[in-house]
């Protein structure tokens, strides 16, 4: 892989959706400083939440699709080439059902779509960041973890007084 980048003391804790239907993944197109971009659905993690739950919030939000996440597809560390901000993806896999048409989706979100791997490619210099397709190459390469691969703990649980998971 090359050089080991150092971990940044506040990277920005963010969350993303891979899922997939017959070759077509979900995407949504945004609009981020004037520009219209290619994501999958993602996020910040807000206070107080886990992984999992800020990220069955985030697709419901920006899709209207609820999440069901599956496994844990990768964890992701990205430096922002123009400002040198880092940000530490966590990218999940699953499948969403119960679509609500009538919800507005999240600020900026301008549409959703189901695009190809291909079609990806076609947008590449409109994708958000390099993360969309990598995201979609390891999920095409199988890579799969289980969702315990990731323990949320607080102080009781740290000290061994009772057991959380996710």
């Amino acid at each position: 892989m090359g050089i080991i980048e150092r971990m940044p003391l506040k990277p920005e804790l963010t969350v993303a959706v891979l899922a997939e239907d017959h070759g077509r993944f979900l995407t949504v197109e945004e609009r981020i400083k004037g520009r219209n971009v290619f994501n999958q659905p993602a996020g910040h993690v807000e206070d107080g939440e886990t992984v999992i739950e800020a990220v069955v919030r985030e697709a419901r939000e920006e899709t209207a699709w609820r999440f069901s996440p599956e496994a844990l597809l990768g964890i992701y560390l990205w430096r922002y080439p123009g400002t040198g901000r880092y940000t530490l993806r966590f990218a999940f896999t699953g499948t969403v059902h119960d679509h609500d048409a009538g919800q507005p989706l999240d600020r900026g979100i301008l549409r959703t779509h189901w695009l190809t791997r291909a079609e990806l490619i076609e947008r590449e210099p409109h994708l958000r960041s390099p993360l969309v397709l990598r995201c979609v190459d390891d999920y095409l390469t199988g890579r799969r973890l289980p969702l315990e691969t990731i323990a949320c703990l607080d102080v009781r649980a740290a000290t061994g007084t009772q057991a959380a998971s996710l």
